[in-house]
């Protein structure tokens, strides 16, 4: 389990001060400033208890280490308490509100292929919201994706993926358990974008629509918000989502989507390259590809 940070103060001599002792009025408010934080959809701007909560926290540092101490408890991780992203926590492994792709997947009616497709469709949610280091360290930054721009970015991706493989002489259709992007970009690049109705209305297991259910959990999370209805839908970015994409951003999947350099980034604004050729890709039509504010 995660420890909580020690915002402890050298001891106060014998002259110093005696520290306040800790009442039950104080676990009471450390408790429900972490009871905010696990509501990600409260903005601390809109209610005033939680605003006063979170300059206690900022002001007090014996609450501080009090309310770090009920979240470790928990199983939480703070990762910023600050007005622009209130109490932000993300769950440890071991934490009771860690959410496991297994369960996610359950809510989604996922059978174990379609596990890679939906872990996939987050990864790429994350690469597209935020394509450079800077975008991740500037707090006034913004990404804005669209679910059909999710979509044809990770079709790029697999063609990207697929002529690497033939490059290297490498087996082109690999095992559903291999790790990595390896393993799901030749199930995502078979599957159909919309589905099979005849007014090509989104289905659940078609890749928009795993996409469209990826951001719809993160709306509901508190990651993102919905800006829009156009290109199957747009985003916006929180405070939030930014916060648990810098954790995100160390892992190796997260490297090697970004490495296969789908979203150059020159002049301040995030784009998708054009494919060589037309040939094959069976891209959404009208995608909508993300743009960045």
């Amino acid at each position: 389990m995660s420890e909580y940070v020690d915002r402890s103060e050298p001891e106060a001599g014998a002259g110093g001060a005696t520290p306040a002792p800790v009442t039950p009025a104080d676990a009471a408010d450390a408790a429900r400033l972490v009871a905010f934080g696990l509501q990600p959809k409260v903005q601390p701007a809109r209610d005033q208890e939680y605003t006063e909560l979170l300059r206690r926290y900022r002001e007090d540092p014996p609450f501080a280490r009090l309310a770090d101490a009920v979240a470790a408890g928990l199983g939480l991780v703070v990762l910023e308490v600050s007005p622009r992203a209130g109490m932000a926590v993300t769950a440890a492994e071991d934490s009771v509100f860690a959410v496991r792709m297994g369960d996610y997947a359950r809510r989604t009616s996922a059978d174990g292929s379609d596990r890679f497709l939906h872990g996939l469709a987050h990864l790429a949610v994350a690469a597209l919201a935020f394509p450079r280091p800077e975008d991740l360290a500037d707090d006034g930054y913004i990404g804005r994706v669209s679910v059909n721009g999710v979509d044809t970015f990770v079709r790029q991706a697999c063609r990207r993926l697929e002529e690497r493989a033939e490059e290297q002489g490498e087996n082109t259709d690999p095992a559903t358990d291999a790790p990595g992007l390896e393993a799901a970009w030749r199930i995502w690049a078979r599957r159909s974008a919309t589905g099979a109705t005849k007014d090509a209305r989104r289905l659940a297991g078609s890749t928009t629509g795993i996409v469209g259910k990826a951001a719809a959990f993160l709306t509901d999370s508190g990651f993102l918000q919905r800006t829009g209805d156009d290109h199957g839908g747009t985003y916006r970015t929180t405070a939030r989502y930014q916060l648990q994409v810098r954790d995100l951003a160390g892992t190796a999947a997260m490297a090697e989507l970004l490495d296969l350099g789908l979203v150059p980034v020159t002049d301040g604004t995030a784009s998708l390259l054009p494919p060589q050729d037309g040939d094959g890709l069976e891209l959404v039509a009208d995608a909508g590809l993300p743009f960045h504010a």
